[in-house]
């Protein structure tokens, strides 16, 4: 029996699959790559694309492509270097056009059956589909396909898509999805694939990014630039917000099937989600993460003998708040990377031994030492938590944390991994109490304004919020359909799974 309301499923109030306890960081959803009349093989780009987008989701990977007669697909779980590895597996994924996807999961347990993109024979034939963002009305918009007869095989809110496409009364593949997405509401950048063209889209408020590349005659779809530097390809430009571009044997066509909006993008991309040496709207990640060091230097300086990053996402601001203050920035924390979730899942005695799995305290560094922590966000804590206990085991005098991120207060509907607002620490303490639950002696979180000055603005214009930044404010830029009057804050990417 379907639940009346997926919050209402045990899976999305106690997920026992959805992370290490030890891993405070937020996640995003997905990743997406799509290739067009690849000189070589589209698959191995697609797969080397995949591989520098591995950071947008480490649970699942797979890729369909198009041979001119027939389509393949491989979908499995674990990362990218391992579900592509296979010369076989490779062999099998023929032609010169493919989309592919890199995915975590936010709910429930990473089933094959969820791993993207998708693949329907639909009316006009195969099409294929890669999603990255969250669809807010995605439940109740299958309900409604449901009591028409619609049969879903996954818990994946991107088979709404699939469906709505399905039933449309429209003929062209173009009109079918344009007359989908007027249905649907949230965040959203897509690839998809047919017999004849891949295709791109963003929603019309830019939420989740989307970019063009070029190699040769090759045209290539990718959530970040990173993925085409890595094969060579040349950056053409974004995909503008609310636009479709169809990539097919004459070239790259513009579409604009939603009215203009006022974009918001994500402004945790800039801070966290991003890799720091991808382009956002012309700028540097990596600068852009250093400028925030600069703000939370001005706006939050401290007597220190050590400026020390967590690692690895908080090195950038810490490199920008040591340049502006003056301060020795040093390796204080040392990560361990070959450390993951299927190690310490199955061993209770190991998992207790928390974030030292991770990090390790640079002793050498910290000894007698005023040690100023950055960290990218706090979400629930708890890494924050063991760091600090860490550093202080380690011989710090004195350990005070800046973040390069303003508190963390709200769920995200839009496609990142946030828990319920009670598990949200800076929904539960002020600045002052999280100091305290933390275990430091001052703790400071970049302003709004500040944020909004490191991002090239004069500040946060709160008529017209220049980027979509609700998981601080609570102002969200969509409907949230799915969860009017339910009082809950799960986000509602993917639907729970039914026994």
């Amino acid at each position: 029996m379907m639940p009346s309301h997926p919050l209402d499923h045990p899976f999305l109030r106690d997920p026992p699959f959805l992370r290490d306890p030890d891993d405070d960081k937020p996640r995003e959803e997905c990743g997406v790559f799509g290739v067009f009349g690849a000189e070589e093989d589209a698959a191995a780009l697609t797969a080397l694309g995949l591989h520098a987008l591995q950071h947008r989701g480490q649970e699942a990977a797979g890729m369909v492509s198009f041979d001119g007669q027939q389509f393949h697909a491989h979908r499995d779980q674990g990362l990218v270097g391992d579900i592509f590895a296979s010369e076989q597996v490779m062999a099998r994924l023929a032609g010169r056009l493919a989309i592919g996807h890199v995915r975590y999961s936010t709910t429930g347990e990473t089933a094959l059956r969820n791993v993207q993109p998708l693949f329907a024979d639909l009316e006009f034939g195969g099409f294929a589909l890669a999603h990255n963002g969250n669809l807010t009305n995605a439940f109740t918009l299958r309900q409604e396909l449901v009591s028409r007869g619609s049969l879903f095989h996954s818990t994946s809110d991107t088979e709404v898509f699939i469906h709505l496409m399905a039933t449309s009364a429209k003929k062209p593949v173009v009109e079918r999805l344009t007359d989908a997405l007027h249905q649907v509401e949230g965040a959203f950048s897509l690839v998809a694939l047919t017999d004849s063209c891949v295709i791109g889209v963003r929603d019309p408020l830019g939420v989740r990014p989307l970019v063009i590349g070029r190699k040769g005659k090759t045209h290539i779809l990718a959530s970040e630039t990173c993925a085409l530097d890595i094969i060579g390809a040349e950056f053409v430009r974004e995909v503008a917000p609310g636009e479709m571009v169809v990539l097919d044997a004459s070239g790259v066509h513009s579409l604009r099937p939603f009215p203009a909006m006022r974009q918001r993008f994500c402004v945790f991309e800039y801070i966290y989600f991003a890799r720091p040496d991808s382009l956002i709207e012309g700028a540097s990640v990596y600068e852009r993460r250093k400028r925030i060091g600069v703000e939370l230097t001005r706006e939050a300086p401290v007597p220190a003998d050590l400026v020390v990053p967590v690692p690895d996402s908080g090195v950038p601001a810490a490199i920008g708040y040591a340049e502006a203050s003056g301060i020795p920035f040093d390796l204080g924390i040392i990560r361990n990377h070959y450390v993951g979730r299927t190690f310490i899942e199955p061993a209770q005695q190991i998992r207790n031994l928390g974030v030292r799995l991770k990090h390790n305290a640079n002793r050498a560094s910290l000894t007698g030492k005023r040690v100023i922590l950055v960290d990218d966000s706090i979400v629930r804590g708890t890494t924050s938590v063991k760091i600090v206990e860490m550093v202080r085991a380690a011989g710090a005098t004195e350990v005070h944390m800046r973040i390069a991120a303003p508190p963390t207060a709200h769920p995200c509907f839009y496609g990142i991994d946030t828990p319920e607002p009670s598990e949200l620490l800076a929904s539960r303490f002020d600045v002052e109490g999280m100091a305290d639950h933390i275990g430091v002696d001052s703790l400071a979180f970049i302003s709004m304004d500040g944020l909004y000055r490191a991002m090239d603005e004069p500040g946060r214009d709160p008529e017209h919020p220049q980027f979509c930044d609700a998981c601080f404010t609570g102002e969200y830029p969509t409907r949230l359909t799915d969860s009017e009057g339910t009082g809950e804050g799960r986000q509602l990417s993917l639907l729970a799974e039914m026994a």
